[in-house]
């Protein structure tokens, strides 16, 4: 190990094992989120669900999932991409369950990484055909996260609700997926909006990979829970400081709001108003990404975490914040032809380049530097201007020669350890680096 990068993880230990760092496993914005507790053969979380929502969800599947995708005849990027797929599967899926290892059963954000990590090594040329059964394997196990509400609502419905609605309890609980896998396999509870958001994504390019309707439907469903969870006034009434921003999950106890909710917000709404041409959704992603410039914009150029509702702000810099503002300002550029989300994405691009060198990278989980990355790619390919791929690929030629460990397991963390959440983060890297930009979003 450079004596540098001995030097930083020296310095780095305080905050490692400090409850805020979400690098170690943990949320930044807040206890009440369930600590990834790793291990070598599984992720963490809870149990699963049937599907309440009305459409046509997944069958069950009635055959174990296969994990046979290799091809011979790839190379590189590629090749690495389908290992450490097969190897994610082979030591963290539940066969026959649509489940990933957990507690008993992971919670919803590896498993949305998982997802993703299907979702992109399918984009991988002559893969979609030997990964369309993983497909719809992903597809059956995220419904087992759903939770209905009592007083749902529909999509449209929630679309006719005002995009400046005051609080979460002002409008009545939209469904949405569970923290943890829903009952009778598990406690359900807690939905936190940017796991919501990743799957919401995921759903999207599932969509847009082969036009599977239900997909689409689940996505619109989780962007009316985003946009019902706009806030502006506290519970008791009041106004927040810097009011508006989506909160960091829907229990009662939460207390931010946060990049992280709303630059995927932003993302995902962007992703549905191209499909759908439905002009709330664009709307909701102006009005999200501008709340993040405004309130969370700190004075180097890089976003903040979030921001407590007593007008605290937590000035901890992820690498991933940047990576979803990046992408929210070329989606929305590309959306509006509006040249300033474009020039503020580049020049966050640029400032994030500087500051976060390989050896920052690795002291935060793969899972933050996936989607710094996935965003610093799909900008490049808008503004043609190619860092992103050198940065990329020196990462993860890097994650291989030093973080791969016995059976093809890339571990992360102080200890270093396996989990399903940083294997799914080096699965999309590798298939991120062997696919077209133009499939990410």
């Amino acid at each position: 190990m450079p004596l540098a990068l001995a030097l930083l993880l020296c310095c780095a230990q305080a905050a490692l094992a400090s409850p805020a760092h979400r690098g170690a496993f943990q949320y930044p914005a807040g206890a009440e989120r369930p600590a990834i507790a790793a291990s070598a053969t599984g992720g963490t979380q809870q149990g699963g669900a049937s599907p309440t929502a009305t459409g046509s969800p997944p069958a069950s599947p009635v055959k174990p999932t296969s994990t046979k995708t290799t091809k011979t005849t790839l190379r590189g990027n590629p090749a690495r991409a389908l290992l450490a797929f097969k190897t994610m599967q082979q030591y963290f899926y539940i066969q026959g369950s649509g489940l990933y290892k957990g507690e008993p059963y992971s919670y919803l954000w590896p498993f949305s990484q998982a997802l993703a990590a299907t979702v992109s090594v399918a984009r991988i040329t002559g893969e979609a055909g030997a990964l369309a059964h993983e497909l719809h394997v992903r597809m059956f196990g995220l419904e087992r996260y759903w939770e209905a509400s009592t007083h749902p609502a529909s999509p449209e419905q929630a679309g006719e609700q005002s995009t400046e609605q005051s609080t979460i309890a002002s409008v009545a609980p939209l469904p949405s997926f569970a923290g943890t896998v829903a009952p009778p396999l598990g406690a359900g509870g807690p939905s936190y909006y940017d796991d919501n958001e990743w799957v919401g994504i995921e759903l999207a390019r599932i969509y847009e990979l082969d036009h599977e309707a239900f997909a689409l439907q689940q996505a619109q469903r989780i962007m009316a829970f985003v946009m019902a969870g706009w806030q502006t006034t506290g519970p008791n009434g009041r106004p927040l400081p810097c009011p508006g921003g989506v909160p960091f999950s829907n229990a009662s106890t939460n207390t931010s709001r946060n990049t992280v909710t709303d630059g995927p917000a932003a993302e995902l709404g962007v992703v549905l108003y191209r499909i759908t041409h439905e002009p709330q959704y664009l709307s909701f992603a102006r009005m999200a990404y501008g709340w993040v410039r405004q309130c969370l914009l700190a004075p180097n150029g890089l976003y903040a975490d979030h921001i407590q509702n007593n007008g605290e702000i937590e000035p901890l810099q992820w690498s991933y914040n940047q990576g979803t503002m990046m992408g929210a300002g070329a989606l929305l550029y590309q959306a509006t032809g509006e040249g300033a989300y474009l020039y503020q994405a580049r020049q966050t691009a640029k400032l994030a380049l500087s500051y976060y060198t390989l050896e920052k990278l690795e002291l935060e989980n793969p899972f933050f530097a996936s989607v710094y990355f996935r965003n610093l790619l799909y900008l490049d390919s808008v503004s043609h201007d190619p860092p992103g791929p050198r940065a990329v690929q020196a990462y993860v030629d890097y994650a291989w020669q030093n973080l791969r460990v016995s059976g093809d397991l890339f571990v992360s963390g102080s200890p270093s350890t396996s989990t399903l959440l940083g294997q799914a983060a080096i699965v999309q890297l590798y298939a991120l680096l062997s696919t077209s930009p133009a499939t990410y979003f």
